[in-house]
């Protein structure tokens, strides 16, 4: 607790140590924001920009744009320039921070104020040092990759939120935060087999009780068995041996293929696997490796492909046909792409995100047989695959598919994952999910175990729910009955609001939403008015991202704008997801309705 406040506290003087930076430095040309909200937000290097006209001239450095392939000229300067050091003496903002804190009474009171005006003053000294890192010579890559599902309107919505706990009146009394994948955050109850197996795995004392089923006690026995008896110990950095043996078992009982433990790989969530494959196709030498992408896309993919100083390759799902693929995009694609970048890689994202459709099994086929011709390692991130709601659709594992296929499409390069974030298991904060990576040369698989070893194991606990996800309670067993009625249940709300949210988006005017078919969010088109898009122009904003912070700000409403996912010019999206519980969401989609009218009347 103690170490959250301090956090808290050193984040909210590094703000107001900015923001009285601001307004105590001479006027400076106009920089253009990359977000600015209502109330006028700008990114850390815009508020460190040169406060002086004898501070050194801003460094540029030539980067790509997530969703485009020209140059973007980045400002860049020192943190703390020689000018701005002579500027803001110590003295100086410890005596602001002293007027500020007494200004805020109702805020900072007692020992906090106290211990907020040291800390201002300390970090005010800090600007007078000479320090390693600046915001010139950190990592390019770290400052040019975005993650747009954790950023500047999320960031909005954290402080909205201690507003209002604050007392301060708004439009509404709560945030809904439908920008992020989170099930329990929006009121999804656990699995109760999960959470009784991690219970005993984390506190094997209860074994003896008798409040626990026979079957969740053997499980948990076995899981601490395979982890020498605690969950405390490290397990071999790619997972514990009885967890990917289930995994392996499982994969066998979907696809009728067999699969072998020793191309299982645990990690903590299906980020980490996808990442530290993907990793592995980075080169330091020669023409940048290029990965294919679906545009839209998850920001996962795009930020670490630019943290790995690898080329973004986007290809355009088809809005007008479900959120189809197509193959001639591909080609053109690839096509265009290789005239500057060495492509090696495709992601394909099945059921989609953040799109919510589910790919017919020829589709499929098509990109298999795509892949092989142009040389293609593919990244199958399934881990929405218990999620498909449409009655035209099915699941199909990309492995079972090139399994199926035959020489020479099973010989394909193939990394495939699952997570047990998402499904009916909404288990995102105990982090576990796996990579089944198949194909892969003997002598690079193990470069790549030596890789993992490095970050020593993915957590136990979620090794654990891992467990419980690809060996759930049988037939017979005593958790089977509440099992299957509980994960049903999750299934079959998650189905209604799908079709619920899509239903209602496509009745309000400006709006137009395919049918959600899978996955956990809807990636509606809004169309923006002229008078709207100018005065986004005006804030140094994309359109949709003014959209959406006006949304926020009069709705309380955390949606992401479609910019941060990629699409196609012309058009504006934003992804919500379906998860809030039906009472909510009907309130969400009321509230959706209200602010669309409101803003076109306004705009049109």
């Amino acid at each position: 607790m103690q170490a959250f406040w301090l956090g808290h506290q050193r984040g909210v003087v590094q703000s107001t140590f900015r923001k009285w930076r601001l307004q105590n430095r001479p006027p400076v040309s106009t920089v253009p924001a990359a977000v600015v909200a209502s109330r006028s937000i700008v990114t850390p290097t815009q508020c460190l920009e040169s406060e002086t006209s004898s501070s050194p001239p801003s460094r540029q450095r030539s980067i790509s744009s997530p969703f485009d392939h020209q140059p973007t000229t980045v400002p860049t300067t020192l943190l703390f320039s020689p000018a701005a050091k002579k500027q803001h003496s110590v003295s100086q903002f410890h005596t602001h921070s002293c007027q500020l804190a007494q200004s805020r009474k109702g805020d900072l009171i007692g020992r906090e104020e106290v211990n907020v005006r040291r800390a201002m003053a300390t970090l005010a000294a800090q600007s007078h040092v000479d320090l390693v890192l600046s915001i010139d010579n950190i990592n390019p890559n770290v400052k040019a990759m975005e993650y747009a599902v954790r950023g500047p309107l999320v960031i909005r919505a954290g402080e909205i939120e201690k507003e209002l706990a604050m007392g301060v009146k708004k439009p509404f009394t709560e945030v809904i935060k439908a920008n992020i994948g989170d099930a329990q955050a929006m009121g999804q109850k656990p699995i109760t087999f999960i959470r009784q197996v991690l219970s005993l795995v984390a506190y094997p004392d209860l074994l003896s009780s008798k409040e626990f089923p026979e079957d969740v006690k053997s499980r948990a026995r076995a899981i601490l068995a395979s982890s020498r008896g605690s969950a405390g110990c490290y397990s071999d950095s790619a997972g514990l041996e009885l967890v990917r043996n289930h995994v392996a078992q499982y994969i066998e009982r979907r696809d009728g293929f067999p699969a072998d433990p020793n191309n299982i790989v645990l990690c903590a969530g299906a980020s980490e696997g996808i990442r530290s494959t993907l990793k592995m196709l980075s080169t330091v030498s020669g023409p940048r490796t290029g990965i294919m992408i679906p545009i839209p896309q998850y920001p996962l993919y795009s930020a670490s492909i630019v943290e790995y100083n690898m080329e973004q390759v986007g290809y355009y799902l088809d809005e007008d046909n479900d959120w189809g693929l197509d193959v001639a995009e591909l080609e053109r694609a690839v096509n265009e792409a290789r005239k500057r970048c060495n492509v090696r890689g495709i992601v394909v994202i099945n059921p989609g995100n953040p799109t919510g459709q589910v790919l017919t099994r020829d589709n499929i086929v098509e990109v298999i047989k795509f892949a092989h011709r142009e040389k293609l390692f593919i990244f199958a991130d399934e881990v929405y695959q218990d999620n498909v709601y449409a009655e035209n659709r099915k699941f199909h594992s990309f492995k079972k598919v090139t399994k199926e296929m035959g020489d020479p499409y099973d010989k394909l390069e193939l990394a495939s994952f699952l997570s047990c974030s998402k499904g009916y298991m909404g288990e995102c904060g105990l982090r576990g999910g796996y990579a089944e990576i198949v194909n892969m040369d003997p002598a690079v698989k193990a470069l790549y175990l030596k890789s993992i070893s490095a970050k020593l194991c993915p957590t136990v606990l979620g090794q654990a729910v891992m467990d419980c996800v690809v060996n759930p309670p049988q037939p017979g067993e005593p958790s089977y009955e509440l099992f299957s009625k509980e994960k049903a249940a999750v299934l079959q709300s998650l189905s209604e609001r799908a079709s619920m949210i899509a239903k209602s988006f496509n009745s309000i005017p400006g709006i137009k939403c395919n049918t959600v078919q899978g996955a956990m969010y809807a990636f509606p088109e809004v169309k923006i008015p002229e008078k709207a898009i100018a005065k986004a122009k005006s804030l140094g904003q994309a359109p949709d991202v003014f959209y959406a912070f006006q949304l926020l700000e009069q709705t309380g409403m955390c949606c992401v704008p479609g910019s941060g996912f990629g699409q196609r010019p012309g058009t504006y999206h934003f992804r919500t997801t379906i998860l809030p519980q039906p009472e909510k969401l009907q309130i969400m989609l009321d509230k959706f309705r209200s602010f669309q009218e409101s803003f076109m009347k306004e705009y049109q």
